[in-house]
Parts: C-alpha cells; structure tokens; sequence
C-alpha cells in the first residue's frame, strides 16, 4: 500500500528491508529444537508492503528485549503468503504479518505457522480469534475494504458519488472504476467476496459481467491502483491517475489530510460504504523460524498497547484489542461502517480458488 510520505496518499509505507540498533542476547530455539551457535539478536518480521511502525515504538520492542526488528516486505498480501507457502519450513523470517481473513485458510492448510498462545489475548474479541482453538495466528488489526470515491470529480460533474455495488454497475459509472486482481491482491480479493456476498454464489458472475462491460480497469496491486491510477490520491494526481473510483479502504480519507500541505479540514476522498467487506489481519510463527522464541515476543508486542495505538496513523487501520486508543484525525475523517459484507472463513476456503479462477476467466479473458 514507494514510502508513505512520499506517496503522501499509501495507505501504509513500503520502508523496505530496515532494522533498528540492538544490543543483547536472547536464548534462540529453530523449530527443531536446535541450539547451537550464538543467541540471535534480530527477529524478522515477514509483511506485505503496507506493514509499517513508527520507530519509537519499535524501539521499545528493543528495549524490552535486546532484539533488533528487521523488516522483509514480500509483496502484496496474496504475493507475499504464496511466497511463505513455497518457503514453507525454510521461511524467510520468523513472524508473518498480514494475511487475513480471506487468505487465511491457505496459509493455515500448508502448514506454514506453528501454534502459539500469545500474551494478552484476552484483550481481543472472541469474534476476530478465528484460529482460537489452535492459536496459529493471532489477530493484529481489522478494517473495511470499500470503494473510495474522488470528491472533486464528483462535484466537478455534478454527479453523486455511487453507494452501493448496483451504484456501480449503471451506465453515468462507466469506464471510472480501478479493481485489484483478487488472485494477487488482498483489496481485490476482499472486494470480489464482497459482491459474492452481496449477489449469492452464482450471481455475482452476472454483476462482474456488468462491470465489465461498464469498463472495470483491473491491475495488479493496490499501490498501483491507489497510487497510480485514482484521480483521488495525491500519488495518483502525480501519476495523472484518471480513475476517480477505487478498491481501497474506509480509513483511507485520512491518510489524504495527514499527508497533505496544508491539511485540508475535510478529506478530498469519500468511501462508498454500500460497498464494503470486512477484513481481519492476523500475524503468526512461522514453521522454521529461526528465532522462535524472539518470534513469540514480537507477537506479543504487535498486540500490545503501545503498538496498538500506533498502528491507526502507521497503517489506517483499526486496533483489534479493547483498550485502544484511536487518534482524533483517524476518527474524524475516516469512517464507520455498520454493516460491511461478511462471510464465513469455511465458505471462503470452500469456493475462493474456484472463484478467482471464474473472475479471471470472466473479466480477464
């Protein structure tokens, strides 16, 4: 979701491959159970390209352990947990960030985190611990995939914004809309579920085709969709994006008033909240780590109160954990979706591949 101020409008900064100063030791058992050599003084931390953290906070994680915090961005979430899947058991790192809800019975099926029971569970709600049982992965934050609209367009026009997935499909929308491939992208994924839920299980192939043939643009990513292609972002006004609606996410607007010089006193984009589904991001112990024990740690520290609140202004997404913080800018420009779509991990895991595999053959081909 390229760094965040630079982009001014990415949801989360890419910050690439980073550590911070460390000093300290720490005992270090490899999945094996294996000891030998010197205790490690790093722990990696595995991440799509949206992770991010302010470096006063992980630099408390290395004063509470001696442990330095290197980053590996690995793509987009689907990228980066097929990555993992093919690495499984020789991992590049030891804790992985990012998958969710809609991804997470592939990771879960290959096997690619051990269990473990993180400190201060208790502080998150049952309903986002959707591996309780196993506690292979543990919830980090949660938030809606939606349509963000480009208000200045809009008005421009005179033409309101759509609100809903039948908005978009109707001819005054045509050739606007920007989607991510649900195969590479989270967004996509999350925004192709979306339309299943809201259409049932065959019937949203009939909106895709009407999408279609409204003009749908289909990339990779959801950089390059937010940051290139919608005439909304400051990234895309750079990149003279000419799309003034995309797949991105509720908490988006405030990102465009942080970034911007001077701050706006209202965002310049809107969400369509007709459009949107829910989505929970979950971190876990990589099978293999290197360091699992640091692993376990880092775990702890992300749902921690101090990275909890951080989190909002680094990565636009809501805390998951009950005595968090939000920041007055992340509540005032962003917005509150009552009822996104939704829809059961099982139901997910039975149809996602054959799903994306239909998409594919009705939007791209």
């Amino acid at each position: 979701m390229n760094t965040k101020k630079a982009a001014a409008a990415a949801l989360a900064a890419a910050l690439g491959i980073g550590t911070l100063a460390a000093c300290g030791t720490e005992d270090a058992r490899d999945a094996a159970g294996k000891t030998d050599g010197p205790a490690p003084k790093t722990v990696t931390l595995v991440s799509h390209d949206s992770f991010n953290a302010s470096k006063e906070v992980l630099a408390e994680f290395t004063q509470q352990t001696g442990l330095t915090v290197k980053v590996l961005k690995s793509g987009d979430a689907g990228e980066a947990v097929n990555k993992e899947i093919l690495t499984k058991g020789s991992p590049q790192g030891d804790v992985f960030f990012g998958v969710d809800n809609t991804l997470l019975s592939r990771a879960l099926d290959n096997g690619i985190f051990v269990p473990y029971e993180a400190k201060g569970l208790d502080r998150i709600p049952a309903a986002l611990q959707l591996d309780k049982e196993q506690h292979r992965v543990t919830p980090i934050d949660s938030g809606d995939i939606c349509v963000n609209y480009d208000k200045q367009y809009f008005a421009g026009k005179k033409l309101a914004p759509p609100q809903t997935f039948d908005d978009l499909a109707k001819p005054e929308y045509k050739d606007l809309l920007v989607v991510e491939n649900p195969e590479r992208s989270s967004p996509g994924l999350g925004f192709l579920l979306g339309t299943a839920a809201k259409y049932g299980d065959t019937g949203w192939q009939d909106y895709w085709k009407k999408l279609k043939a409204n003009g749908v643009k289909t990339v990779d990513s959801w950089e390059l969709a937010y940051n290139q292609e919608f005439s909304g972002s400051a990234g895309g006004r750079k990149a003279k994006g000419d799309r003034p609606l995309v797949v991105s996410y509720a908490s988006s607007p405030p990102v465009e008033v942080l970034y911007a010089e001077p701050q706006p006193t209202v965002a310049p984009t809107g969400v369509s909240t007709g459009t949107c589904f829910r989505q929970t991001e979950f971190a876990g112990l990589l099978n293999g780590a290197k360091n699992p024990e640091g692993g376990k740690k880092l775990i702890d520290f992300l749902i921690s109160k101090k990275f909890q609140d951080d989190m909002p202004l680094q990565m636009f997404v809501n805390p998951v954990t009950n005595d968090a913080t939000l920041p007055e800018l992340f509540t005032k420009h962003g917005v509150v979706v009552e009822q996104p779509y939704a829809m059961e991990p099982k139901k997910i895991a039975d149809n996602r591949d054959q799903w994306i595999q239909q998409w594919t053959s009705l939007v791209l081909k």
